[in-house]
């Protein structure tokens, strides 16, 4: 009976530390505003509506010299995500990267093209719901001299009362999730995504 009530106790306080864990996780989310820095590149991680948009748009206001789109659909061309407008940054400043298929070869095939390019600061665009796991996986592939700028993109299917909306909940737990599995990935190997030299 003893064993039994010391297992329960520790179930609950594991519940409890995992509510508290995933709605700092939640809050975090929500709160973060997009940060309009002048950067070297622009990354947007494509897939999700309205990113490319939004880099694209960014680009045009030059708060970047690159702009590296990753996760691009093998059949698209540059020509149908940025057509330069007279007065607009080159086409030649823009990369699409067509090999990553998920968030962590986003990270590691982004990494490969931003170390060639000797790139320095990023401002990092995904769905908001994304940010969170995009982003530490982004700043321990990079050189940890790169400074990462995340920049959410708001989605019309994640609602901010997510404790209404059952899919909203599903999503930002599944997220919450993976992001946990990294965390703890990098807490005991730390620069295992690192580029080995530069």
């Amino acid at each position: 009976m003893k064993i039994f009530k010391a297992l329960l106790s520790l179930l609950m306080l594991a519940l409890l530390i995992v509510t508290a864990l995933f709605i700092d996780f939640t809050y975090k989310t929500f709160s973060a505003r997009p940060r309009l820095v002048q950067a070297d590149a622009i990354v947007v991680l494509a897939g999700g509506k309205g990113r490319v948009d939004e880099g694209v748009r960014l680009f045009r206001e030059r708060r970047a010299t690159w702009l590296f789109l990753v996760g691009v659909d093998p059949t698209v061309r540059k020509s149908d995500l940025y057509r330069p407008k007279p007065g607009d940054p080159s086409a030649d400043n823009v990369v699409l990267e067509k090999l990553s298929r998920n968030t962590l070869e986003n990270a590691i095939y982004g990494r490969d093209i931003l170390v060639e390019h000797k790139v320095r600061s990023v401002l990092l665009i995904t769905s908001r719901y994304h940010l969170k796991r995009s982003a530490i996986l982004f700043r321990n592939a990079l050189p940890p001299e790169v400074a990462v700028y995340p920049y959410p993109v708001d989605s019309s299917n994640v609602k901010e009362e997510w404790w209404h909306h059952l899919g909203t909940f599903r999503l930002l737990f599944s997220e919450f999730y993976k992001y946990c599995i990294f965390r703890v990935f990098f807490l005991f190997s730390p620069g295992e995504l690192r580029p080995v030299s530069l």
